[in-house]
């Protein structure tokens, strides 16, 4: 069975920052990868929480993202529903975690995803059995085995 890998905000958002050329080279090797292996799952809150810092942070053109977002239409998307904020308010009880980051491993569980990577939460925890990932500690678009 292939690995599935979701894909936080922060990674997104560092596919347009000028300011880290470095996180924003590695960023967009790491999703083109996951992209052309079909293994590169989001969420909604994922593509609503992009679009805001995109054009806020980032000073992108609405425009832009917009089709930025329409590209992301090729990959699975989870629909957060009321049981994934249930179970993400559970994980934010047991792990003491930001209700948001628990959406993230929430909606990764969903999709049964075998990691999120994101650099956001601790990197090599492990939540619902989810492995975290921090993409810009390993080497560029290097995916580390997880069996």
């Amino acid at each position: 069975m292939k690995n599935k890998f979701f894909i936080d905000t922060n990674i997104l958002v560092y596919t347009l920052d000028k300011f880290n050329r470095s996180k924003q080279k590695k960023a967009r090797l790491l999703l083109k990868k996951l992209i052309s292996q079909n293994s590169c799952v989001i969420s909604t809150q994922v593509l609503e929480e992009f679009y805001v810092a995109a054009t806020k942070k980032m000073n992108a053109s609405p425009a832009v993202v917009k089709e930025i977002i329409t590209s992301f239409e090729k990959i699975e998307i989870v629909h957060i529903t009321p049981e994934i904020i249930k179970d993400a308010i559970d994980i934010n009880i047991l792990h003491k975690i930001s209700f948001w980051d628990a959406l993230i491993i929430a909606a990764a569980d969903t999709a049964k995803c075998a990691a999120v990577i994101t650099d956001d939460l601790n990197s090599k925890q492990t939540i619902k059995g989810i492995k975290i990932i921090n993409p810009f500690a390993v080497r560029p678009i290097e995916i580390p085995n997880l069996s």
